[in-house]
């Protein structure tokens, strides 16, 4: 679980006039794809939807990670399960008065339950019921826009992370999002982060093709940290 590496491109990142493209190139390269759910008042920006999820996964077989970043979850877990979601993470700061309920609801629709935790959210808040979600994620910006910058103290939560789960045997899957890029590959992977949210910062460059980027980007990853790619999840 530790040295699994996966990389999944943030869809609100693409070209939305050449979607059905660019998401086949990204399933050339990659094993994952990540779907930010905003809506305008949890997080300050509104970007994709359960129907956009929908539309990706007839034309893909790549996992779906539905990152909800809106105030009622739950609204949105039966409609995103039917969309396809393979994983469907909610915020840990949206779900305080029905943590379980929430969980428990999105194992019952067939996908997988991830939390997730803004920056200044401490990971206790999710002990009660960590053992239950099969991926955290931990953000390393404040939500809602890309382009911030990697906020360094993301790293001890990151840390600390790793070592609950392998003190305790868990089994969740660690990924980051924000700002990931080729200064913070290796701190990363060292501290056991498994799936990098790939955004502008490592992966969509402008005035570069996006499969240009992709092998640009595994080739610096696998660089950096010195990772095999045959071990990998990248294609």
């Amino acid at each position: 679980m530790k040295n699994e590496v996966i990389f999944a491109p943030s869809l609100m990142c693409i070209d939305f006039m050449n979607a059905y493209d660019d998401v086949k190139v990204l399933e050339k390269h990659f094993g994952m794809l990540h779907a930010d759910i905003m809506d305008g008042h949890f997080a300050p920006n509104i970007t994709l939807s359960p129907g956009f999820v929908e539309s990706v996964k007839k034309i893909t077989k790549l996992p779906v990670d539905a990152h909800l970043m809106v105030e009622h979850p739950n609204d949105y877990i039966d409609t995103l399960a039917k969309a396809g979601a393979d994983y469907i993470t909610v915020h840990a700061e949206t779900i305080i008065p029905n943590a379980f309920r929430t969980i428990n609801r999105i194992k019952e629709s067939g996908a997988k339950p991830g939390v997730a935790l803004c920056p200044a959210t401490p990971l206790e808040v999710i002990d009660s019921y960590i053992d239950m979600i099969d991926l955290l994620l931990i953000m390393t910006v404040d939500i809602g826009y890309a382009g911030q910058r990697f906020i360094p103290q993301m790293m001890k939560k990151i840390e600390h992370a790793d070592r609950l789960r392998t003190e305790n045997g868990y089994n969740f899957l660690i990924q980051v999002d924000g700002c990931i890029g080729k200064d913070v590959y290796k701190k990363l992977f060292d501290n056991g982060v498994n799936v990098y949210v790939m955004g502008t910062a490592g992966l969509f460059e402008e005035g570069m093709s996006l499969d240009a980027a992709s092998e640009k980007m595994q080739k610096e990853f696998f660089l950096e940290t010195g990772v095999c790619q045959r071990d990998s999840n990248s294609k």
